[in-house]
């Protein structure tokens, strides 16, 4: 069956740094877009980046350009996401989804704050 485990959150502080990370299985990786979604407390889940099958090409949402970075590695089935100058408003649980398949990881949570 389809796994996606979610790691690399934590507390940061602003303009801190982070890197998510995305170990999928059970589903031809190489063939799918994958994307990263967050849902803040009481907000409704957002799409944060989607990366196309090969990694050619990207998406993301306002919020995250020029901050943030999704990329991929097909031989290892990962999806990652480079976060910086994180801001508090980030603050959320972060969680890698391969779209056509509604399938989401159980998520990261991502805590900016000094």
């Amino acid at each position: 069956q389809v796994q996606l485990v979610e790691s690399g959150g934590g507390l940061v502080q602003p303009e801190g740094s982070l890197r998510l990370s995305c170990a999928a299985s059970g589903f031809t990786f190489s063939r799918y877009v994958m994307s990263w979604y967050r849902q803040a407390p009481g907000k409704e889940r957002e799409l944060v980046a989607s990366i196309g099958s090969d990694g050619g090409t990207t998406h993301y949402a306002d919020s995250a350009k020029g901050r943030f970075t999704i990329s991929r590695d097909n031989a290892k089935n990962t999806v990652a996401l480079q976060m910086n100058s994180l801001k508090p408003e980030d603050t959320a649980v972060y969680s890698c989804s391969v779209p056509t398949l509604k399938y989401w990881g159980q998520g990261t949570q991502v805590t900016v704050s000094s």
